[in-house]
């Protein structure tokens, strides 16, 4: 008797299987369908001020870095220069947080010695001459709004210069020199770093 019943069930549970042979890939699919959109909607856009980074050496295949800088790119979009980066006023030098600027060795920044660590960098633009790149204590600083020039490291002089192509998303990159180069508009502020 209890061997008919096995069978009876086994031929029971055949038949269905028979029947609905893509019941459990259909239930699959719904499941990963309806958890993909979930998970798609948590994701924000892209932000207005895409972060960055920059580095020296700027090459993915050498990791003995000596500097990194990152930044939030804002773009000109017909806006003034002069309307963003007030000039004679402490600015944040991008957009959002403010520069994080790692030195992994000790360097001459500017003419200026300067201990490896890891630092917030401000500027204060200029109209007509040079700008002052200031190097911050400060960390995880949101814009210039907490800045506080008692914790400056240093302030230096970055040479400014004009340039015929206009740069539309503010930009830092490092030359071959490992000079800093921050470029917005037709203004590029340059600062140069050498390893002690």
């Amino acid at each position: 008797m209890t061997n008919l019943y096995i069978w009876f069930s086994n031929l029971t549970i055949n038949k269905i299987h028979m029947k609905n042979p893509l019941l459990p890939f259909a239930f699959f699919i719904i499941t990963l369908v309806s958890s993909v959109q979930l998970t798609a909607q948590e994701f924000k856009s892209l932000d207005k001020s895409p972060m960055d980074v920059a580095t020296f050496p700027s090459s993915y295949t050498i990791s003995d870095k000596v500097v990194k800088v990152i930044y939030s790119r804002p773009q000109l979009n017909g806006r003034d220069l002069v309307k963003l980066a007030p000039p004679e006023k402490i600015w944040r030098t991008g957009a959002n947080e403010a520069v994080e600027i790692t030195f992994y060795k000790d360097v001459i920044f500017g003419g200026k010695a300067l201990n490896a660590g890891t630092y917030s960098l401000f500027t204060i633009p200029s109209l007509d001459g040079d700008w002052t790149v200031i190097i911050n204590s400060a960390k995880n600083v949101w814009g210039s709004y907490y800045y506080k020039q008692d914790q400056d490291v240093i302030r230096v002089s970055g040479k400014t210069s004009t340039i015929e192509e206009n740069i539309e998303a503010f930009s830092m990159m490092f030359d071959k020199n490992m000079t800093l180069k921050m470029g917005w508009g037709k203004t590029v502020v340059s600062v140069s770093i050498k390893k002690i």
